[in-house]
């Protein structure tokens, strides 16, 4: 593994429970089991709070839950609904500040955002508005079925110019195919560069953190995803 590069990386989603806790937490161990400084974030959730405890499990405690997950709600809602009902607002300056923070201690930080790329964190801040003020490239997760060419690029779409040409699309392998998954990927690179465009075999569910890094597969998928970055 060469020598990385300082990097935020955003990986956000079509939709909520598309793979993006599955694919932070692989990223994370992989970094650290290959000597990057990695740190990973999900800075704000409602409802339980088990993708930032696979993050911390990742981090090997590195970082405390509070310190990747500074924001919990209780409210299996939006962020930002979930925020309101217990009195408390959420605004984008406070998000930044933590992320930055931990910029400095830390060559490469996963940012995983709640729900899809326009779903509100907070007050007027979604995961569109974390990745232009941080300058973050993003990686968006879907599931390889049916319907997500067109979710891809409605994602794609929603993005500055300048994001929109550095992200990354990982298409995860659902529990069950279906005539599209074979497809999906050859379709949105009419479309898209099809050399950002990775497909991320099927793991285990629950996460079986150990084992999945063992498998070729999934080690040369994000050893691919990381070269992009070095």
């Amino acid at each position: 593994m060469g020598k990385m590069s300082r990097a935020t990386i955003l990986i956000t989603g079509t939709s909520t429970g598309v793979g993006k806790t599955v694919l932070t937490t692989l990223l994370t161990a992989y970094c650290r089991q290959t000597g990057i400084p990695v740190a990973a974030l999900k800075p704000v959730c409602s409802g339980g709070r088990e993708d930032a405890e696979w993050l911390a499990r990742a981090m090997g405690g590195e970082l405390t839950l509070d310190e990747i997950n500074p924001w919990h709600f209780r409210a299996a809602v939006a962020p930002v609904l979930a925020a309101r009902g217990e009195g408390r607002r959420l605004v984008l300056a406070e998000i930044l500040a933590h992320v930055r923070a931990l910029r400095r201690r830390f060559a490469v930080v996963l940012v995983e955002g709640a729900g899809g790329l326009l779903s509100p964190l907070g007050e007027r801040v979604d995961s569109r508005d974390l990745i232009m003020a941080l300058r973050a490239v993003p990686v968006i997760v879907a599931p390889n079925e049916l319907g997500v060419v067109n979710q891809v690029r409605l994602t794609l779409a929603a993005l500055p110019l300048t994001a929109r040409r550095q992200a990354l699309v990982v298409l995860m392998d659902p529990e069950r195919t279906d005539a599209s998954t074979r497809t999906n990927a050859a379709l949105l690179g009419e479309f898209f560069d099809r050399g950002r465009i990775w497909l991320f075999p099927r793991v285990s569910q629950p996460l079986d953190l150990p084992g999945a890094l063992k498998n070729r597969r999934v080690r040369e998928t994000l050893a691919g995803i990381i070269a992009h970055f070095q």
